[in-house]
């Protein structure tokens, strides 16, 4: 679980190293409707792990 949550971390924070003119930031929407699909797939995987 830190594992994902440092990886959305390093996602949401990387900007390029070569950067032109300028740098181009999602907006806060578009982010947590990223975020939120990530949680979804981890809580839909962590609920097919438990089924038998």
């Amino acid at each position: 679980m830190t594992r994902m949550v440092a990886l959305m971390v390093m996602i949401g924070t990387a900007a390029p190293a070569l950067a032109m003119a300028s740098i181009v930031v999602p907006e806060p929407g578009e982010f947590g409707l990223f975020a939120l699909g990530v949680v979804g797939l981890m809580i839909g995987r962590r609920a097919s792990r438990r089924r038998p």
